[in-house]
Formats: C-alpha cells, sequence, structure tokens
C-alpha cells in the first residue's frame, strides 16, 4: 500500500511541476537564422507582446551562454508573461551557428540589427498582438533602439550604454590598467578610419584580435545617444545599481539625449538582473548562479510601462 500510496504521489508531483497554468509555451522559427520562445499567457487575450533581445557574445534566448548559465530572459520573460504580457526571445544567429559549427567569420552588428527587425516585421505580419514592444539587454539595447524605427509602440534598455563601444571598452580598460588606455584609444582610432591594425598591448588581444576588428568596426559608428533621441515612442531606461559591466552614468546618458524616456535606477540589481547584496565576488558569481531569482522590482517596472498605454 506504501508502495502504491509513493508511486500515485510521484506521478501527480510529476504532473504538477510538468505544467505552468499561467501560460503557454511555443518554439517559433523566425528564418533559417532565427528560432525562439512564444510565450502567450493563459486566459487572458493580451495584445501586447513584448521582444526581448540578448546581450553580446552567443547568448541564446534564455541570456546563457557557456559555462554562464543564468537564465535571466527566461525569467524575465516568465516574469512579463505572468503578469498578461506575451513574450518573445530568441536565440542570436551565432548561436545556431556554433551549435552547426558553421560560423560565418564575416558576421557584422549589423546582422543582429537585420535579424531584431525580422522577428519584429514577423510578428506585425502574424497580427496577433495589436502593440509590439522591444527590450534590449546590454548590447541588445543597441541593436534593440536600431530595430524600433518601426511597428514599434515602445522600447526598453536594460543595461544599455549610453556611449560608442569603443568609448565603453576604453573606460573599462581604465578601471583595470590606465597605462592600458593610450594604446587603446590608439588602436581604436585606426579602427575609427577604416583601417585594421596590430599595434596594441597583447592583453587587449580579445578586443582588437583581427578577426574581431571588422565586427567592431561595424558596431562602434552607432552611438547610442544619437539612437535613442531619433524614437519617437516611449522608451523605459533601467539600470541597476550594482551593474559591473554598465554603470548608472550610462543610462543617465541615455535618458538625457531622450525626451520620451523615464529612468529607473533598481538598487542592487546587477547586470544579469539579479539583486545582490554583497560586494563583487557574489556579483561575479551570481552570472552562473541559475537558482537566483532576477529582480521582482524589474519585472513590475517594466509590466507597468507596457500596460500604462
Amino acid at each position: 500500500m506504501k508502495l502504491l500510496f509513493a508511486f500515485v504521489l510521484c506521478v501527480t508531483l510529476n504532473f504538477c511541476f510538468a505544467q505552468d497554468p499561467a501560460f503557454t509555451a511555443k518554439d517559433v522559427s523566425i528564418n533559417t537564422f532565427i528560432d525562439g520562445t512564444l510565450l502567450t499567457p493563459n486566459g487572458n487575450n493580451t495584445t501586447q507582446l513584448a521582444i526581448i533581445i540578448a546581450g553580446s557574445g552567443p547568448t541564446d534566448r534564455n541570456g546563457n551562454q557557456n559555462f554562464l548559465k543564468n537564465n535571466a530572459l527566461k525569467k524575465l520573460a516568465e516574469g512579463l508573461t505572468n503578469n498578461g504580457i506575451a513574450t518573445f526571445r530568441y536565440d542570436k544567429r551565432i548561436v545556431k551557428q556554433i551549435l552547426k559549427n558553421d560560423v560565418d567569420p564575416n558576421i557584422r552588428f549589423d546582422d543582429f540589427v537585420t535579424d531584431a527587425t525580422s522577428v519584429i516585421a514577423y510578428f506585425k505580419e502574424e497580427a496577433e498582438f495589436k502593440k509590439i514592444y522591444v527590450i534590449g539587454h546590454s548590447q541588445g539595447s543597441l541593436v534593440g533602439m536600431l530595430a524600433s524605427k518601426q511597428n514599434v509602440a515602445g522600447f526598453v534598455s536594460l543595461a544599455g550604454a549610453g556611449q560608442t563601444i569603443d568609448e565603453v571598452i576604453v573606460n573599462q580598460v581604465a578601471a583595470m590598467d590606465s597605462t592600458l588606455v593610450p594604446p587603446a584609444i590608439k588602436a581604436f582610432e585606426r579602427l575609427k578610419q577604416g583601417e585594421t591594425t596590430t599595434d596594441y598591448p597583447a592583453v587587449l588581444g580579445s578586443i582588437f584580435r583581427a578577426d574581431v576588428q571588422p565586427f567592431m568596426m561595424n558596431w562602434m559608428q552607432y552611438h547610442p545617444q544619437d539612437i535613442i533621441k531619433n524614437l519617437d515612442i516611449p522608451v523605459l531606461i533601467v539600470n541597476g545599481s550594482k551593474d559591473l559591466q554598465v554603470s548608472v552614468d550610462e543610462a543617465k546618458l541615455l535618458e538625457q539625449a531622450s525626451d520620451n524616456a523615464d529612468l529607473k535606477i533598481i538598487d542592487r540589481m546587477n547586470h544579469v538582473l539579479f539583486i545582490i547584496t554583497g560586494g563583487n565576488l557574489e556579483n561575479s558569481k551570481s552570472y552562473n548562479e541559475s537558482f537566483r531569482p532576477i529582480s521582482t522590482e524589474l519585472v513590475d517596472v517594466v509590466s507597468e510601462f507596457i500596460k500604462r498605454d
């Protein structure tokens, strides 16, 4: 009898854990490059869709990279959908290329903008949702800005830079070792002129590798303040006070450049949207701690921004 009870309990629990009555998840293929997950609230005929764009590197739809598993974007999507907002998040094209062992050596920043624009156009054509919002995280903030010129009702920048990428990197280099700033600036000046360079310290090789330089040239031509200034839609700018990669000052630069922006600084939130109560060690470790919840304040603030219209 005890064995039978244990079996029934196990089956019941497995069924309960496998179901989420709050929303329905569906895999959607946008094109040959982009696959993602659409979450729609159950029992709620939502008219709003939030498209979530990931940050730099080979980041998947959940906000993860190899050896960095935090599921931050998955948790953001689920939090918004639990609040009655449909969400779509997708793998960056390079994720699929890596899985197929067929990485395009000529990939450019503009390709990410093309992908985001294609996602927006797909859901606009499907006409399932009346209003489309774009949420860009980190590098995805600039990608989202550039893709939000048409067919978008509002834009959310999460931990997005307010300066060009070369300026951001120089600031990061300065915090690491001020003696590396002059050679970094010199290398970026060459890239700005459309020229490649080998004149940089070895320690900066991950930034100025020969195969990275064309991508960097493409990326650094866009100034976030100029782009956001020309967005004629409501804008929400969010940053965390414990973000080690993008400072609060970057968010303030974006706010100052836009006539349509609200700024929200979330106390103790870090770059991957977790609340950090300790120091930099806890902060850094959290990038690979998928058990952590993201900031509930973040979910509430973004939900209110989308639903107020």
